[in-house]
């Protein structure tokens, strides 16, 4: 092992053990024992843990921006304290700044540019942001990638990937989370983050995508100005939503705008596919013209076709409150591992839905009620897949950005007012000429395919080599309470020998007696009447505990 990642291992392991003690860190885990009286001051915890984060590099910045759109896992003090890293990273210096775009772009900065602040307008975990000036005149901000960031990543990884597969091995927690696999995907992510390029062609696609909402505005690149570590795209001209003043709020038309946004991001999800899926006040700007501008579309959201019916059937259960539908579709999208239990998750979305559905629907979160689908799916023993999981956080932070701007937007009316519509496209998408010429060509293959199917089928049949393995979820609970029925049985078959054993015995003459009788059989009688207590008690104890439990 490499010494850096030793010394990795232990900046981990420390932070782990100042912070493991939370209370937060215990609701994710019940079987967590802290190992110390020395308790996290609760008032300076969470600033520490931005900062602690933040001196740790850039992987560990990312990390506490995921963290900081995931209100399900942490409490609203560590959500606020590490929203701070969003859009609040110490910049590095402009001489690395220059290198980079010269290295990029393979000329020099006052060739391609006829001016380049060089104060940047915000710095981030991976790079930052200059405002710039074309030769022809054009106002365009630069991304400049973090210098040395790709090969610092990779070894954060290498540390990190060691301790998920021990905490997936050796923890509860682990074996319901699946570390491992979430770290693989945070890492997918970061990758495609660090590919500017990428992230210009993800400007261009959503720009095309969004192109019938005029209130909705996505930057493009310009293309001669980009490369692998270098972006260069138009500049927004406005404010970041969080720094609208009330004045300047009164002269627009709010409500509309809000809108948009959001039939804008129900079609990105349920009709195109593709997603800006880091929405946080930080990335959408309220432009001098009064539109919406989408920016930072590094983090994006993939969701395949038949993923995007499920996702509209939970969105839709959620809304109008039909718990039932939306357990249905997540148990039909989700992985089953071993010791699932759908019924009783079910139950609890049920529940959940219904208990949220009661209040007033203006209080609805639909993005974290999605959120908490995923965690009782989760406790249940369903793996959810990770679209749900993004689209819970996606939502939240865009219904954290309609309150900022219309304290009384209602999400869950909104998604009911285009739930019509899109279910038109979707019908629309689903009989398009591609799809249409798809399921014939499969229609074809089965059809050709079917009749040597059939001959095989019928061929073990005849030779009596068929066999059948049936898989029931349930069959482990009714085997053991067939084992529980059996004992009982037993134990009063065995109870019952011993009294007749004992009245038998009360007829033969001993030296040693009890109470004037024969002392063995007065010992048979005291043991047939411990056991038939102890049998008796332990029926009503079990027939307690079910009922309890089903009344949960």
């Amino acid at each position: 092992m490499k010494l850096s990642h030793l010394s990795r291992y232990s900046e981990i392991l420390g932070l782990l053990w100042k912070y493991g003690r939370s209370d937060w860190v215990r609701r994710l885990d019940d079987s967590f024992e802290p190992q110390s009286a020395d308790e996290v001051d609760p008032d300076s915890a969470p600033e520490q843990l931005a900062d602690d984060l933040e001196a740790m590099g850039p992987t560990y910045i990312k990390l506490g921006q995921v963290l900081a759109g995931r209100p399900d896992l942490l409490p609203p003090p560590y959500v606020k304290a590490l929203s701070r890293l969003q859009d609040n990273v110490k910049p590095f210096e402009f001489a690395e700044v220059q290198q980079a775009v010269e290295e990029g772009l393979g000329v020099r900065l006052s060739k391609a540019f006829a001016s380049f602040e060089e104060e940047p307008m915000a710095a981030a975990s991976l790079g930052q942001v200059h405002a710039a000036v074309l030769r022809d005149g054009r106002e365009v901000v630069v991304k400049v990638q973090r210098p040395g960031i790709r090969e610092r990543i990779a070894e954060d990884f290498e540390a990190l990937e060691g301790l998920a597969e021990f905490l997936d091995a050796h923890t509860e927690m682990g074996r319901k989370v699946q570390f491992g696999a979430v770290l693989e995907e945070f890492r997918q992510t970061i990758r495609r983050e660090l590919n500017y390029e990428r992230e210009a062609q993800n400007l261009r696609v959503v720009g095309a995508n969004l192109k019938r909402f005029d209130r909705i505005y996505v930057p493009q690149p310009i293309d001669d100005y980009c490369a692998r570590e270098v972006l260069t795209m138009e500049r927004v001209q406005g404010r970041k939503v969080t720094e609208l003043s009330p004045l300047a709020s009164l002269d627009m038309e709010l409500e509309p705008l809000i809108e948009q946004l959001f039939e804008s991001y129900l079609q990105q999800v349920l009709i195109d596919g593709l997603f800006h899926a880091d929405p946080h006040p930080g990335n959408i700007f309220v432009t001098d013209d009064g539109r919406l501008a989408l920016l930072d579309l590094g983090m994006v959201g993939y969701v395949s076709i038949r993923q995007q019916g499920q996702l509209l059937k939970v969105l839709m259960g959620v809304s109008e409150g039909r718990g039932e539908e939306a357990a249905e579709a997540v148990v039909q999208m989700s992985e089953r591992v071993e010791a699932a239990n759908p019924r009783e998750f079910r139950r609890e979305v049920g529940k959940l839905i219904s208990r949220r559905h009661d209040q007033d629907l203006r209080s609805l979160d639909v993005g974290r009620s999605l959120l908490d689908l995923s965690k009782l799916a989760r406790d249940s023993g369903l793996r959810v897949p990770s679209e749900l999981t993004v689209l819970g956080k996606t939502l939240m932070q865009l219904e954290s950005v309609g309150r900022t701007l219309e304290p009384e937007f209602n999400p869950a009316a909104s998604i009911q007012r285009h739930v019509d519509d899109l279910m038109t496209k979707r019908m629309k998408s689903d009989l398009a000429k591609g799809n249409v010429f798809a399921s014939l060509l499969e229609a074809k293959e089965f059809a050709a395919k079917l009749p040597g199917r059939l001959n095989r089928i019928l061929d073990v049949v005849a030779s009596s080599d068929l066999q059948v393995k049936v898989k029931s979820q349930d069959a482990k609970p009714f085997l053991e309470g067939l084992q529980k029925i059996a004992n009982r049985i037993t134990a009063g078959m065995v109870l019952g020998a011993l009294i007749v054993g004992a009245a038998l015995m009360m007829r033969v003459s001993s030296s040693f007696q009890l109470f004037g009788y024969p002392g063995l059989a007065i010992l048979c009688f005291l043991a047939a009447a411990a056991g038939g207590f102890y049998l008796v008690l332990s029926i009503f104890v079990q027939d307690y505990r079910t009922k309890r439990d089903l009344e949960r």
